[in-house]
């Protein structure tokens, strides 16, 4: 990504709202690139499975991110580009068609192209959220990625339509506007963290982007440099959690810690002799059990997230054509033995998925679990600069838009003397 035009550094911050956690990324961005200045993250019970079920414990946890990411980054937030998850994310491929209003493609031309294709029948109670285009066709001459200066009469554009529910995506608004925040956009959160971790080289040639999430794990698939697909399977951490928490007779906190601590995907890659201690629940006592136990126990979900996301793939029709394999963001994909269970199931290359890209602390986002709030600023800073040249922000689908991005705070010193002259 270039953000030459930039001729000021600006503040973006990505809002990642996930069924576990609730992530703030704050980073400055100019003309070299993308500086992480800090991070929050808090741990959030208010969504289920990607959706918010709570409007208080989210606000609450919005805030308390946002105040821990202002303390470490320094400056003052007012505008966020906030994460949106959740099962009832749809995608499918529309078409668009427009007549180039002068003798060479214009970035005016693929915006109106690109309105053509999001001009079809949307139920009432769903929102277009993206429309991320596969590829262009300027006068029969197909294949094209970027058509602009190109000469000709007729363009259309292949695109992925992405929509949500409109509830959902206004609850999101509505959490973060409580929290005294304007939402520049709304994105994507498979989308954003793709934008982290996978190269272009890697979206040319074709690949899978796995999120393993505590309510969701999302799937989006890249082939010929453009969004072939995106689906959401219901089914995360949170429910390897849960059976781990049944299986063993042990309280969800100590669950959760067994299968972070214990965990593996592959009952085979874990000695016979391995014993941990089970805390017990209602008033029993702790006991010992093999480890090859808890592994057996986890095994069988993973299968079945992989299964379900193979399947999936397999639908689409695009198996053979993601040749570079699959990449794994997410917290549970932290897990030991997730890449090798991943690999059998799959069938392909897999490997971990880490912010690329940035600069600054990056040792505080340099894991899966990050992806998605490093891919937010990489989102936001995209938008900005893509905005320079025509003086303004504009998002995909417009909920809330600032008159201003935020701009970063210097010191006291600093502001008088901006002030006085």
């Amino acid at each position: 990504m270039s953000y030459a035009a930039l001729s000021t550094p600006e503040i973006v911050v990505g809002l990642d709202l996930g069924s576990t956690k609730v992530s703030a990324v704050v980073g400055e961005v100019d003309a070299d690139g993308i500086t992480i200045l800090g991070v929050g993250n808090v741990p959030c019970r208010g969504l289920r499975k990607g959706v918010i079920s709570n409007i208080e414990w989210t606000v609450r946890s919005i805030r308390e991110a946002i105040d821990a990411a202002q303390t470490m980054a320094g400056v003052e937030i007012r505008t966020v580009y906030a994460g949106i998850a959740g099962s009832h994310i749809r995608s499918h491929m529309s078409d668009g068609v427009c007549a180039i209003s002068g003798r060479e493609v214009t970035r005016g031309d693929l915006e109106r192209v690109l309105e053509g294709a999001r001009a079809i029948p949307v139920d009432a109670d769903r929102m277009i959220l993206h429309a991320l285009p596969r590829e262009y066709v300027v006068d029969n001459q197909d294949g094209i990625r970027d058509p602009i200066g190109m000469s000709g009469v007729r363009l259309q554009v292949r695109c992925n339509l992405v929509t949500a529910a409109t509830s959902c995506v206004q609850n999101v608004v509505r959490c973060v506007e409580r929290c005294n925040l304007q939402v520049a956009d709304v994105v994507l959160e498979p989308l954003a963290s793709a934008d982290a971790v996978v190269s272009e080289d890697e979206k040319e040639i074709g690949v899978a982007v796995i999120d393993i999430g505590g309510g969701t794990t999302d799937l989006i698939l890249f082939a010929d440099g453009g969004v072939a697909h995106v689906s959401v399977i219901p089914a995360g951490g949170n429910n390897i959690t849960s059976d781990v928490a049944a299986g063993l007779r042990t309280p969800m906190a100590e669950a959760e810690r067994l299968k972070r601590n214990y965990g593996c995907a592959l009952g085979r890659m874990v000695n016979d002799d391995e014993e941990i201690e089970v805390p017990g629940v209602g008033g029993h006592g702790p006991r010992r059990a093999a480890r090859r136990l808890l592994s057996d126990i986890i095994e069988p979900r993973v299968e079945e997230i992989f299964s379900e996301a193979r399947r999936r793939i397999e639908e689409t029709g695009l198996l053979e054509q993601v040749s570079s394999g699959c990449v794994l963001t997410g917290g549970a994909a932290l897990m030991e033995g997730m890449v090798e269970c991943a690999e059998e199931i799959l069938g392909m290359p897999v490997r971990l998925g880490f912010p690329v890209g940035v600069r600054g602390i990056v040792q505080l986002v340099q894991g899966p679990q990050y992806a998605t709030g490093v891919g937010l600023v990489r989102y936001g800073a995209q938008q900005l600069a893509d905005a320079c040249p025509r003086g303004g922000l504009v998002s995909v689908e417009q909920v809330a838009l600032p008159s201003e991005a935020a701009p970063k705070q210097k010191s006291g010193l600093w502001s008088w003397i901006r002030a006085a002259f």
